[in-house]
């Protein structure tokens, strides 16, 4: 598996840009919600799928039926106060057919606690409030351990930052100088801002590999005595996502050179290995060796 850069932004994406999207939940509801309107185009996701986490709860009404929504409406209250330990999910009978045929439904109201993806009670008529906690208490007892337990929402993300956001249009937009500049005023008044640092270092790394001759890494290889060229091909194997083998380039010129030259691939190397998470194994591997070639 190649080593990941570390940093701020994935500037591994200067090479193929794809904003992710955020998978959102289905039909509207969210992730956590305890009640859900279902249609016949949402019943599997909101009803079969869900009640493999808890126990849905369906609930058939009709706007014809004034008793039918006040159930719905009593429901409605138990399901917010248990706090997502099941999901009551109401049906408007008169404009989703089929889902009171699937259930064979006789009359209105009409509840069916579903679990596993399958029906597990039910029961028709007005039941008061204290009667329906009594049942929902019963369901959830019955199901205890049994279910993958309720879907956890989405943390909500912090606001973004503006400043970093500009820098991302910069990048977007492949100006590579007006990002790092942006980064580097963040850095200017927060020097310790360690988002911002790493993505300046990967700003100006891409910068630096964008411009390099396709041919650097055969040019690097056939002159191993030429300094300029192994530094340029170490970036472009870097680029193309070779970490290894640009350590062990440097590595090997380290070993062949001294004085200025020594330390001008030394200090390459370094910055090389910023741009990854220290901890990555090719990382720890490649300073091992840089130590051994040193010393």
């Amino acid at each position: 598996m190649a080593a990941a850069m570390s940093g701020a932004v994935d500037l591994s994406g200067l090479k193929q840009r794809a904003e992710a999207k955020a998978s959102s939940p289905a039909d509207g509801a969210g992730a956590g919600a305890a009640v859900v309107t279902v249609t016949e185009e949402n019943f599997e996701a909101q009803v079969l799928e869900r009640s493999m986490e808890v126990p849905v709860v369906v609930a058939l009404a009709s706007a014809r039926s004034e008793a039918s929504l006040a159930l719905q409406d009593s429901l409605a209250r138990l399901a917010e106060h248990d706090n997502g330990t099941w999901v009551l999910a109401k049906v408007e009978v008169d404009s989703n057919i089929r889902i009171a045929q699937i259930f064979g439904v006789q009359a209105i109201p009409t509840v069916i606690a579903i679990a596993g993806g399958q029906p597990l009670t039910d029961f028709q008529g007005v039941q008061p409030e204290e009667q329906l906690r009594q049942w929902i208490d019963a369901i959830l007892r019955a199901v205890e351990g049994k279910l993958t337990g309720p879907r956890q929402a989405a943390p909500q993300q912090a606001p973004e930052d503006p400043r970093f956001a500009a820098a991302e249009e910069a990048l977007d937009a492949g100006d590579f100088d007006r990002a790092a500049a942006a980064y580097q005023e963040i850095l200017n008044a927060e020097p310790a801002n360690a988002q911002a640092k790493a993505a300046l270092r990967q700003v100006q790394f891409y910068a630096r590999a964008s411009a390099i001759d396709p041919d650097a890494i055969s040019t690097a290889d056939a002159d191993p005595a030429n300094v300029a060229a192994q530094l340029a091909a170490a970036d472009a194997e870097v680029f193309a996502q070779q970490p290894e083998a640009a350590f062990d380039r440097l590595i090997q010129t380290v070993k062949r050179t001294a004085g200025d030259d020594r330390t001008q691939v030394r200090t390459r190397l370094l910055e090389l290995f910023e741009l990854f998470d220290t901890a990555e194994p090719v990382v720890v591997a490649a300073r091992r060796k840089l130590a051994t070639a040193l010393y």
